[in-house]
């Protein structure tokens, strides 16, 4: 009982002594679950400290408890180490350890205290580089983490990675020589240059000598940290360049306070920068101070041809700056955002910034990347998205944000919420700056326009405000930005200056700016990359081709349907979803389901055109696999997952047959129809003699980019689908050539779920794109997604793949290949129209920057005149279209239309009592319009007072419709 007693003597005095340190190297949670002499109803007050205050406070909660405990069974301090341990926190164990002895000694300490420091000053560049998918695998394999370790790291990275690196950080900082383990698995996990951040050592060094770095046994263990932190060149708040880190350690370093452990539990949570997960959404000074420690403070300057095209922005004029991708548009606007704010401040006049983008993915982009960087010394920035997760509302966060970098739809719905009396919503006023990137997208119905149209509707109230001296309501400067504004099709040069000056008038610029000089100023800034036509031959015989078009001709017959389109072209499916939807509205059964079914024919002869045969008939295998389980309920589950072995393919057709004999006549056609020709499909398929030409030039081509320079090569292949990205993706990972020459190749598509094909997450995408940065991807294939606005790293090579839109997506991904003797290659068929069409965008190209030049040196007056007649016809475009809507709101439901009579102006009938015959005659059966009128004549007054005699089936446009009655 003595020995218990003084175990636990020396136990408490031990706590006292290292309280601190032991604090900052305990995870609570796992602790409480070895604990079983905690009664329940503690363990569960200091977890819910743990959800409510965090880890630190339930720590001391923990901590106290044990000390002012009474009658502890005995033995307890003894489990409470070996809980400790087991719960993957080692130090603090062996700081209370009574029955240890060799305590960590103080060199150990100030060399932990040490290495804390230096990984709290460089945590942003670890969580901004660092995949935690890297490493969590190593860390687990040296005990480096626990079980519990893992699973809340993985929680973690379900908001992002950077959320999943702080939590790593967090907790590998706890265990014994977390440093050097933790710098070896960098290296081992190909982040050397991480590693080299870390200790200043060259990242070259071989694994043994990675292994000797220093433990807590060297003697000169703190000097060897010390030096090799000295290499960053950090910098003091008064500029002195010289200051090392020795300087920003602790005065006494064996001593630490609890605020002294902000890696441990606060730095971690208050450097959270990852876009809606904020724990605290106001001041971001302890970022601030990591940051300015971390790295000089980043310098906002602007070359001389960015200044040149700000310079009306900065007099505060609404403009649309237009210049090519990788030129610093997006610096330019950093850069008016702060001489806006700043002259602002100086007026003692609100300032407010919101920069708006069109997905989700630029929003952490433009945050981390620009904005932030360079504004949050002066002004408080957040980035928000559809993803965000907010603990306020978006008109909170306006007010307490000076810039907030948003998606386009939150700035439309709160703008709806507020025109609805939702909520309170948020106005236009109450921004002073409005910046459109990607500002080509303002037209037409996109959100853009949408939030500019109220911007121009209240511009012209302003006006009329003005001439009856009332107060308006004041409006934000607006700047646009864009690559390529576009030529909206034109075929002439007049109709392309029209499409630009409709971009202006849509965006209220007074001008669209682009350099003057554009060869000279830009040369040594935008590499134009040398663009190729690679050509296959369409000629080739394709029998799996031929197979499908026979199929899809015995489809046509038996439904007694054709098409004036060709088969396996755009046009050919939009005629088919057509006929499948006027099908349905006629109860056809027959032929909807067949139009539904020569549709993924369709897909199948465009996949085979685009990549592989076996992807074409895996394709309709799937689609006839579902149709098969949802049609033939009782077959056995395991039926399908046999499906492709040619030997049970009798024997399962045999019994679809039996199957077929109770279904519909035309799903036993369409259904014993594939099933009859899947066993030639599947071998047709297999067949490398009949490959598609285009996928030998493809491959061709990527062998001779990846081998003509032994400098690290990083490409792009644009193609049209989801589906056709990931088959080109593992089709390269398939192939043995490609890994021969270094090609690490991944897929890049959309997260949106338009599309069959199963999207990516977005935090599958930044993962991709984080390591195509890195390099550890150096060859994405994606669709046109990742053409505007990405920051991707610069390319040696573009392919775009049997993918030609229109002009603005051309420049925007050549704009991508911007490395040195870069290539932009076009990869099509010889009679596909892809080559003839890339020279239009070509043509177009040159007619859109003939338009700007001629907008940008139009008469003043004659340039405002037509853009204010723009303007008005935009906003009656919109009135138009609400009338129109309101119309099909009434045909669709003509009970809400009220019918009054001529003469005494009262209720004769509504809409739902008129019945239409033989779609002509329009006939009302009730008898209290029978006894009231003897002829009528259905007339609808307009706003502009026309009358128009029409059927009740054909409206037009109309204000409020009245029955009028004639005796």
């Amino acid at each position: 009982m003595s020995n218990g007693y003084s175990s636990e003597k020396r136990f408490l005095y031990l706590l006292s002594c290292f309280r601190a340190r032991v604090k900052m190297n305990i995870q609570v949670d796992p602790v409480l679950d070895y604990l079983t002499f905690l009664p329940r109803d503690v363990k569960e007050q200091i977890g819910r400290t743990v959800e409510t205050s965090g880890n630190m406070k339930a720590v001391e909660l923990l901590l106290n408890t044990l000390e002012q405990g009474q009658g502890w069974p005995p033995g307890w301090t003894r489990e409470f180490v070996e809980a400790l341990q087991r719960a993957g926190n080692p130090l603090a164990a062996r700081y209370v350890n009574p029955d240890l002895t060799d305590l960590p000694s103080p060199s150990f300490e100030t060399a932990q205290d040490e290495c804390l420091q230096l990984l709290t000053l460089l945590q942003p560049t670890l969580v901004d580089r660092l995949l935690v998918r890297d490493v969590l695998d190593k860390c687990m394999e040296v005990d480096l983490l626990t079980t519990e370790d893992r699973n809340r790291i993985s929680a973690a990275e379900n908001n992002g990675n950077e959320s999943g690196v702080r939590e790593l950080l967090k907790r590998i900082v706890q265990k014994e020589n977390w440093f050097s383990t933790f710098v070896h698995i960098l290296h081992q996990t190909g982040n050397s240059a991480l590693a080299q951040e870390l200790t200043g050592a060259d990242h070259s060094k071989s694994n043994a000598e990675i292994e000797n770095l220093p433990h807590e046994d060297d003697p000169g263990v703190n000097e060897s940290l010390l030096s090799a932190s000295d290499q960053p060149n950090l910098e003091k708040e008064d500029g002195d360049k010289d200051s090392d880190l020795s300087e920003l350690s602790f005065a006494d370093s064996s001593i630490v306070s609890e605020s002294d452990t902000s890696l441990a539990e606060g730095s971690v949570s208050c450097l959270d920068e990852s876009l809606g997960h904020n724990s605290n959404m106001g001041s971001d000074s302890d970022e601030e101070n990591v940051a300015k420690r971390a790295s000089p403070e980043p310098e906002l300057k602007l070359r001389s041809y960015q200044m040149e095209v700000a310079q009306p922005a900065l007099e505060g004029k609404n403009i649309i700056i237009c210049l090519p991708t990788g030129s610093g548009k997006t610096r330019v606007a950093v850069y008016i955002t702060k001489d806006h704010l700043d002259k602002k401040k100086q007026a003692s006049e609100p300032g407010k910034v919101i920069v708006l983008v069109n997905k989700v993915m630029l929003v952490e982009q433009l945050f981390h990347k620009e904005f932030k960087p360079f504004l949050k010394k002066w002004y408080h920035v957040t980035g928000l998205s559809g993803d965000t997760q907010l603990k306020i509302s978006f008109p909170e966060v306006v007010k307490s944000y000076d810039v907030i970098i948003s998606t386009a739809q939150i700035l439309e719905n709160s703008l709806l919420n507020s025109e609805s009396g939702e909520d309170a919503g948020v106005q236009l006023s109450d921004f002073s700056l409005i910046i459109i990137d990607e500002c080509h997208h303002t037209n037409k119905e996109a959100v853009y326009n949408n939030i500019m149209r109220r911007y121009l509707k209240q511009k012209l109230k302003n006006k009329r405000l003005q001439k009856e001296n009332k107060p308006v309501a004041p409006l934000p400067q607006i700047l646009g930005l864009t690559a390529s504004p576009g030529v909206g099709g034109a075929t002439k040069q007049a109709k392309a200056e029209e499409h630009i000056l409709k971009i202006c008038a849509n965006l209220d610029a007074s001008t669209i700016k682009t350099v003057k000089d554009y060869y000279s100023q830009l040369k040594d800034q935008i590499k134009e990359p040398c663009k190729k036509f690679v050509i296959a031959d369409d000629t080739r015989e394709d029998p799996f081709k031929d197979k499908l078009l026979e199929i899809m001709s015995s489809i046509q017959t038996y439904c007694q349907v054709s098409s004036m389109s060709e088969f396996g072209t755009q046009n050919y499916e939009q005629w088919t979803i057509q006929m499948e939807k006027k099908a349905a509205r006629e109860g056809n059964r027959e032929v909807r389901v067949c139009a539904e079914h020569l549709r993924k024919y369709n897909e199948a002869l465009q996949i085979n055109d685009t990549i592989r045969m076996i992807d074409a008939y895996n394709h309709l295998e799937t689609f006839y696999r579902d149709e098969k389980a949802k049609k033939f309920a009782a077959l056995e589950d395991d039926s399908d997952e046999n499906d492709s072995d040619d030997d049970c393919d009798s024997d399962r057709d045999k019994e679809d047959g039996k199957r077929l004999e109770r279904q519909d006549e035309t799903d036993k056609f369409l259904m014993a129809l594939f099933f009859d020709n899947k066993k030639m499909l599947k071998k047709l398929a297999d067949n490398p003699e009949h490959e598609n030409e285009k996928l030998t030039k493809l491959r061709n081509t990527i062998l001779e980019q990846y081998t003509r320079t032994e400098k690290p090569t990083r490409g792009i292949i644009f193609t049209k689908t989801r589906q056709s990205a990931y088959a080109l993706s593992q089709w390269i990972a398939e192939n043995e050539k490609f890994t021969e020459v270094g090609v690490k190749a991944h897929h890049l598509i959309g997260a949106g779920h338009s599309s069959e094909f199963k999207p990516m997450t977005q935090n599958e995408q930044k993962e991709v794109i984080s390591k195509f940065r890195t390099g550890k991807i150096n060859l994405l294939i994606a669709t046109t997604v990742a053409e505007e606005g990405l920051d991707i790293k610069e390319c040696n090579i573009i392919i775009r793949y049997s993918l030609v839109t229109n002009e603005i997506a051309m420049v925007q991904a050549r704009g991508r290949a911007r490395a040195e003797e870069s290539t932009y290659v076009l990869v099509a068929h010889s009679g596909s129209g892809v080559v003839e069409r890339e020279t239009v965008n070509d043509f177009r190209e040159k007619m859109m920057y003939k338009a700007i030049h001629r907008v940008q040196n139009m008469n003043p007056e004659e340039y405002t005149q037509k853009i204010l007649e723009l303007q008005m016809q935009s906003i009656m475009e919109k009135k138009m279209k609400i009338k129109r809507n309101t119309v099909k709101q009434f045909k669709n439901n003509p009970s809400s239309i009220t019918f009054l009579c001529k003469n005494c102006h009262m209720p004769a009938c509504s809409g739902a009592d008129i019945h239409v015959i033989e779609n002509m005659h329009h006939v009302n059966m009730t008898k209290a319009f029978n006894s009231c009128l003897q002829y009528i004549t259905i007339t609808f007054m307009l706003e502009n007072c026309y009358r128009y005699i029409i059927y009740f089936d054909s409206f037009s446009p109309f204000s409020s419709p009245l029955l009028f009655c004639q005796h």
